[in-house]
């Protein structure tokens, strides 16, 4: 992916360019007294919602699942707020804006995602796991060495997610109070730790659910604006984007991907089976009673999740319509202000001055809150759970032990994500965001494949095929293009697929099959696993 892409569908990227002295300068030159208004008010509901979630995540059944009574309504709900975010209403509006039909192809790419997930996983997560993917993996295979790498590949992908996070919040708060960005970044981790130590899943939940619902209502705040401001006729609007954008008609025609098919290819499949590896996203599945309620929770979070890019498509193209022609929100060199990422900020200020656009920018700091919550309650969860409960203490752990180990995990990866993202401040992280995808595709998700619905796979096929797909993930990507030339300043990468998931994925496949039926060969009684048992 090209920088000018990634950020569409990933929302530190998008808020990365969010906090510069001209945006501010707009608000008013200071704070925007709506966005803090809104800001406080979403920080006293989220922890308002963590100290009654507290009085009930007493178990670790609690802590990690909600103790499996979430309805699969309210996980839908909860579902679609991992899925959409801040940098879908602000960075994929903005790519529409900037690159017209190629931001359509990411809106749709991405919403294919979660279809995968019930398709393939979802039913069999439910009834073969507990709290964790190690979990389901740990019924077909040897427990010690595949938790500890479905561990370490959990804490890659969480990391890499947090960090492109902490950077965008931490900007976000910079513009709305302009706080320095070390406190900016010290107060986003302080209530991350604040909601997944004390309330748990239960508390990640429902600020999951608030955020979507508060998401999902300022899009169509913004769209019921900009198709009013065209009489609600949406081909005149259509018709105004193209007469703005410099390509007129071409903006309707892919652009970027157009001559590389495998690099399409590469990207589909990122997009696409990226969600159904995803350890944050599966542990979903967990806090539902049933399959049944798994089946309804994907159907909920699709809804939720198709009628938001359906907004995202208006949005984009009011953005285009409406800002890209102003000269107020434009720069001396004729490009939106504060970068493309901000078209639906500027969109909101001029169809609703600073009252909408202050609402705008506390929401995306809401989606932020809530991402990073799962993130770091997954992450926590693979310490306590798997490392600690599983492995290290098998014989001495127990519940309360448990989620101690869990609590302190929880305060340690938000110390962590707070360093790092001081020391990413500068940097763009669009390349961890497609590691963590890639990762996703090439680690985690081969092996729960191969474990639902193989019986041949064996223990070092599976750590064999992760090991390679996760090494091949990170490796590549180092040598393609966002880290090899945008990165590290190259003229050209060694690798030219970005992100290589053409290459990692199959990789990992066939790596964990053939170190499998070498093994069986050699041993056929050891090496059978047994049926799962679905």
């Amino acid at each position: 992916m090209t920088r000018s892409l990634l950020p569409a569908f990933f929302p530190a990227l998008a808020l990365a360019g969010a906090a510069t002295p001209a945006l501010a300068a707009e608000s008013g030159g200071g704070m925007n007294p709506v966005a803090v208004t809104m800001f406080v008010a979403i920080v006293l509901v989220t922890l308002g919602i963590t100290g009654w979630a507290a009085r009930r995540a007493r178990s670790a059944d609690q802590f990690y699942a909600a103790g499996g009574q979430i309805s699969g309504f309210q996980n839908g709900i909860a579902l679609a707020g991992d899925m959409i975010s801040a940098g879908a209403l602000l960075g994929l509006a903005g790519l529409i804006c900037a690159s017209g039909f190629d931001g359509l192809i990411f809106a749709v790419g991405y919403a294919t995602g979660l279809p995968f997930v019930v398709f393939l996983v979802a039913e069999r997560l439910r009834k073969l796991g507990r709290y964790t993917v190690a979990d389901v993996l740990a019924t077909r295979l040897s427990e010690t060495p595949i938790r500890i790498f479905t561990a370490v590949a959990t804490l890659v992908i969480v990391m890499f997610y947090l960090i492109a996070q902490m950077v965008g919040a931490g900007q976000l708060i910079r513009l709305l109070f302009g706080l320095d960005y070390l406190y900016a970044q010290v107060l986003v981790g302080a209530l991350m730790i604040v909601y997944v130590m004390f309330g748990g899943m239960v508390a990640t939940t429902w600020v999951q659910i608030v955020k979507a619902v508060l998401l999902l209502g300022a899009g169509l705040v913004i769209s019921v604006l900009v198709l009013a401001s065209f009489g609600f006729d949406y081909d005149a609007l259509v018709a105004r984007a193209i007469a703005v954008h410099p390509r007129h008609e071409g903006m309707m025609m892919p652009q970027a991907y157009a001559g590389s098919v495998w690099q399409s290819v590469s990207l589909g499949m990122t997009l696409m089976l990226g969600t159904a590896g995803l350890p944050h996203v599966l542990m979903r599945f967990f806090t539902v009673p049933d399959a049944r309620a798994a089946r309804v929770s994907v159907f909920w979070a699709v809804m939720c999740q198709s009628g938001f890019f359906a907004l995202i498509f208006v949005i984009g193209f009011g953005a285009l319509a409406i800002v890209a022609g102003d000269p107020a929100y434009l720069d001396a060199k004729g490009a939106l202000r504060g970068g493309g990422n901000m078209a639906t900020i500027h969109l909101s200020h001029a169809l609703g001055g600073h009252t909408l656009m202050g609402l705008v920018s506390a929401v995306a700091f809401a989606t932020i809150l809530a991402v990073v919550a799962g993130l770091t309650l997954t992450g926590a969860s693979a310490v306590s759970h798997d490392l600690y409960a599983r492995i290290i203490g098998r014989r001495s752990a127990t519940e309360r032990s448990e989620m101690r180990v869990s609590r302190l995990a929880t305060v340690a990866l938000g110390l962590l994500s707070v360093l790092l993202g001081i020391a990413f401040q500068s940097q763009n992280v669009a390349y961890m965001i497609s590691l963590a995808y890639a990762v996703s595709c090439s680690s985690t998700l081969p092996l729960l494949i191969l474990a639902l619905y193989w019986r041949g796979l064996t223990t070092r096929g599976a750590i064999a095929g992760g090991v390679t797909g996760l090494v091949a993930a990170v490796l590549l990507t180092v040598l393609g293009p966002p880290v090899w030339v945008k990165v590290l300043g190259n003229a050209g990468p060694l690798f030219p697929l970005d992100p290589p998931t053409l290459v990692t994925m199959p990789l990992a496949f066939l790596t964990a099959v053939a170190v499998s039926v070498m093994e069986r060969r050699r041993a056929p009684a050891a090496a059978m696993a047994p049926a799962v048992p679905v």
